[in-house]
């Protein structure tokens, strides 16, 4: 493919323009061009005549005028492009009587031009050493993208996401003995490693401007005890046989501490670590753990406290004092009476009469799979079979909100407009004794020294407001995922029931099946699975 390009050349008994024709579907000359390159040189030509040539897009010599041809010499049209990436030249020949450029002409013209980097010098060689290139956008200097590098990540060598739902078989009865929850590890085991960042490389434009990658972020490497750290900080291993976990991003490793029964035999239990009991825990007893709590018998009226989950095989019977604190999820075959905080998901298969908050779901399933009286938070949803029942018991079920984060969200408001208002009474301290210094008052060292200390103040509260807000803007980030929060019922929702969503709330009026109950244009409203 071949683009149109002209060219003055000598005619009989005067000179002209040769107009070459586009060849394998090439471009047709630009008319302008050809306008401002014969306005340029103060060559006289007919318009008309000159338009019609040009547009025709064939090979022929239009005469322009009688005597010499012009000396012109070879010429060019220069474009940068807007991010001063690409610098192109499309030449129009010498006319029969001029002279061609030489690679140097155009190399001292580019730096007039300020055009330094990236030069196509093997193009130029070529156009310049040979017949030229001519009527086209010739590349003659490419700047140099940035290569962006990728942040640092660490890679963890055991799961980090352990999702401890109980399976349910094809009876409807579901398994809470058999969960692996627990991430064993040896001494020695590689735990976690730093992939470092890469930085990238820098991009220049053609006229050498520095185009600089974007920043990219680096890691450390956050764990407790019993883990030792590599020579070059990059990996950790574990010192001991235990069970790793993760916690934010922290690692831990701890040996598990394994008791038959929590009763008189063993007093409350404060570990630092995970706590398994094979057998029962007795009313009045207090287990704590920092990692899991798992039960393999029944929890009575006593108190359990973990930073991670708590699992009880055989369930929860509070007596109306029992409670559960898990920092991570609580699973447990049922749930009477009892006061149940989780951070993470709660998974039962009946609640009776129990106050339930969950930061995240909550899913009453299997052959039983009801939730009757007391009240269920939870922040995105729960999900039930039977919800209330036929006596009328008061069954209150809430989504949408994570009273923890509501509560903190109310703190942080509070603590917000404690700082203005600190910044608003010191402010009037400073400006008064700037005003004063203008007008050349002096100040005793007492009342220099109590500026400087409501300078440092006021800047100790901005930097604490700056803190919270950003806070505030993370807490109102998590608030609006939870807009699409539902209660889901795959069996039947008896009236008396109330389900609130957010800031609003339905009483239940008639027995319902297969329904779900989500907030739409501020209203609780039931539609069907």
């Amino acid at each position: 493919m071949q683009n149109a390009y002209y060219k003055l050349v000598t005619v009989p008994g005067g000179f002209g323009v040769h107009f070459f024709a586009p060849k394998d579907g090439g471009e047709k000359i630009v008319t302008q061009e050809l306008i401002n390159y014969l306005d340029n040189q103060q060559i006289n030509y007919d318009l008309s005549a000159v338009k019609v040539a040009a547009e025709s897009g064939e090979d022929q010599i239009l005469k322009l005028g009688d005597g010499e041809c012009p000396r012109v010499t070879e010429t060019y049209i220069f474009t940068l492009s807007p991010d001063n990436m690409l610098a192109v030249a499309k030449f129009t020949p010498a006319s029969d009587t001029g002279d061609r450029l030489t690679i140097d002409e155009f190399l001292k013209d580019m730096t007039f031009r300020q055009i330094r980097s990236g030069i196509q010098e093997e193009i130029l060689k070529k156009h310049f050493e040979g017949p030229g290139y001519y009527g086209v956008q010739v590349p003659v200097a490419r700047g140099k993208k940035p290569r962006h590098g990728t942040d640092a990540e660490i890679e963890y060598y055991f799961n980090t996401k352990i999702s401890a739902h109980p399976e349910m078989s094809e009876d409807g009865t579901v398994d809470y003995f058999h969960l692996n929850m627990i991430n064993h590890c040896k001494a020695g085991d590689v735990l976690a490693r730093i992939i470092p960042e890469d930085k990238g490389d820098p991009g220049m434009t053609v006229q050498g401007s520095v185009i600089k990658p974007r920043d990219v972020r680096t890691c450390h490497l956050h764990f407790g005890n019993n883990i030792e750290l590599s020579e070059d900080r990059l990996s950790i291993r574990s010192k001991v046989n235990g069970h790793v976990m993760l916690y934010g991003d922290q690692v831990f490793v701890s040996n598990v501490y394994e008791v038959e029964n929590v009763d008189n035999s063993t007093g409350n239990i404060d570990y630092d670590g995970s706590v398994k009991i094979n057998g029962n825990v007795a009313t009045n007893f207090e287990v704590k753990a920092t990692g899991d709590i798992i039960v393999n018998g029944v929890v009575e009226g006593a108190i359990l406290e973990a930073g991670g989950n708590i699992t009880i095989a055989r369930g929860m019977k509070g007596m109306s004092k029992g409670i559960l604190k898990a920092g991570g999820n609580v699973i447990s075959k049922f749930i009477e009476n009892s006061t149940i905080e989780a951070g993470g998901f709660i998974d039962t298969e009946s609640i009776l009469h129990s106050n339930v908050q969950s930061g995240s779901d909550v899913r009453v399933t299997g052959k039983k799979g009801f939730i009757t009286g007391g009240r269920v938070q939870a922040e995105s949803m729960v999900e039930v079979r039977t919800l209330g029942a036929t006596m009328g018991a008061s069954t209150v079920v809430e989504v949408g909100v994570n009273p923890q984060l509501k509560a903190q969200y109310i703190r942080t408001q509070k603590e917000v407009a404690e700082i203005v208002k600190v910044i608003k009474n010191t402010q009037p301290v400073i400006q008064n004794f700037t005003e004063k210094k203008a007008k050349g008052a002096r100040f005793t060292p007492e009342q220099v020294e109590y500026v400087k200390k409501s300078v440092a103040l006021i800047d100790e509260k901005k930097k604490e407001l700056e803190e919270k807000s950003a806070t505030l803007k993370e807490l109102d980030e998590v608030f609006a995922q939870n807009k699409k929060a539902s209660v889901r019922v795959t069996g039947e929702v008896y009236p008396g029931t109330t389900i609130v969503i957010g800031d609003v709330s339905m009483n239940v009026q008639d027995s319902y099946r297969y329904c779900r109950f989500e907030k739409v244009n501020g209203d609780v409203k039931m539609m069907p699975l």
